[in-house]
């Protein structure tokens, strides 16, 4: 054995493990581009995020399809409903209301809040329903039948118990808030990788490597920002799972009845959330509200879910659907409290969690991003989204520890 091997073989043994692979992910770094934040995930969850955190950290954000928002920000509803959810997501939804009213200067050029008044409507034994949503809601005002049928005037006679009205909703504006976020990441110098879905994530010292297609890349920090897909790359990353699951909405677009212009009514649901709909672009959306369970994939609409909803809408107005114009289904990602996980995995170092928005990603966008923001760099989340009551106790992964 030559004495150059002898002399390597030698300071192998006696370098500390720890130092070893310091200087193998150093040397590692060197043959390939390195990140402050790896964000996998280009759906609202993770461009908001990349846009609080652009011109803080060098962040590269990686998203599977050819353009981002695909599987299930580009399908939602867009509606903004500050009585719709869990206490933290209720919390979250109201602390983003004035984002939406009053976007930061070069977010956008057009508005991204235009309001819609809501009716909710207590049918035949929603009683529990009801009490539920007075207990949780605020700014509601309950109106009888013949003022709902004057904003409504499709209302069947007789449908409704109760009805109250919520001033406080209205349609958002999703792809320019998507692309206000997307704005604002690439403003700030942050790297956008499409068709680029993780294959493998490994920790090598002080940072991760992350397998693309074609490439590898390192990251001192990487947040799973997945979507549906979330538990998959937990995996990946070697962290438990936190059984999350994606639950499929399907959505129908119907013509209201002929002679009648639908662009002003309300949103209008039941207490009990088994079927809603809303006007948009001249026609009516409607849905069964299915949550069906399903594994991760390219959503499509169930025919029997868009039967359901237009059996349940025809139930409640004096509408006769004819026809259906068009159908899509999208993915709504829960975890087993219906409330965000944003933060660190308590095992995996530099691991970070964004999933589980349900079906409140879009509304919750604003203050959900800026809260994870804070959290992933360390600081104080702002005391004006704390004043809407949010625990961040309740959006910590390690709320699924024990």
């Amino acid at each position: 054995m030559s004495s150059r091997v002898n002399w390597l073989v030698n300071w192998y043994h006696k370098v500390p493990r720890q130092k070893l692979a310091m200087i193998w992910a150093m040397g590692y770094r060197q043959s390939m581009d390195h990140f402050d934040v790896a964000i996998i995930g280009a759906g609202i969850a993770g461009a908001s995020l990349a846009g609080r955190i652009a011109g803080k950290r060098k962040t590269i954000l990686l998203e599977m399809e050819e353009r981002p928002a695909y599987h299930t920000t580009g399908r939602s509803a867009s509606a903004y409903e500050p009585n719709y959810g869990t206490p933290a997501m209720l919390a979250l939804t109201r602390a983003g209301g004035d984002f939406f009213k009053s976007p930061p200067q070069g977010f956008t050029e057009a508005p991204l809040f235009t309001p819609r008044g809501s009716l909710f409507f207590e049918a035949e034994g929603q009683e529990a329903h009801t009490a539920r949503l007075l207990r949780e809601s605020a700014g509601l005002s309950e109106i009888n039948e013949a003022e709902a049928r004057q904003i409504f005037p499709i209302l069947r006679e007789g449908y409704a118990q109760r009805i109250f009205r919520d001033h406080g909703t209205g349609d958002l504006d999703v792809d320019l808030i998507h692309r206000g976020f997307m704005k604002m990441f690439k403003a700030g110098g942050g790297t956008v990788a499409l068709s680029s879905p993780v294959q493998a994530l490994e920790r090598k010292g002080n940072a991760w490597v992350v397998t693309l297609p074609g490439r590898k890349i390192s990251a001192t920090t990487v947040v799973n920002a997945a979507g549906a897909w979330g538990d998959i790359v937990g995996q990946m990353a070697g962290a438990k799972a936190l059984d999350l699951v994606p639950k499929r909405r399907s959505i129908a677009v119907v013509p209201p009845p002929d002679g009648m212009a639908s662009d002003g009514w309300p949103m209008v649901t039941d207490v009990g959330e088994t079927w809603y709909s809303k006007p948009q672009s001249g026609k009516l959306l409607v849905s069964s509200a299915d949550a069906t369970p399903v594994e991760p994939h390219d959503a499509y609409a169930d025919d029997m879910a868009i039967a359901e909803g237009i059996e349940r809408m025809m139930n409640a107005t004096t509408i006769e659907v004819e026809r259906v114009e068009h159908t899509w289904g999208g993915l709504r990602s829960f975890v087993s409290d219906k409330v965000a996980v944003a933060g660190y995995d308590p095992k995996q170092e530099g691991f970070f969690w964004l999933v589980g928005q349900g079906g409140y990603g879009i509304q919750t966008s604003p203050a959900l991003s800026e809260t994870a923001a804070a959290l992933l760099l360390g600081e104080a989340i702002p005391q004006r989204i704390l004043d809407f009551g949010l625990d961040p106790k309740a959006l910590s992964p390690q709320r699924f520890s024990a």
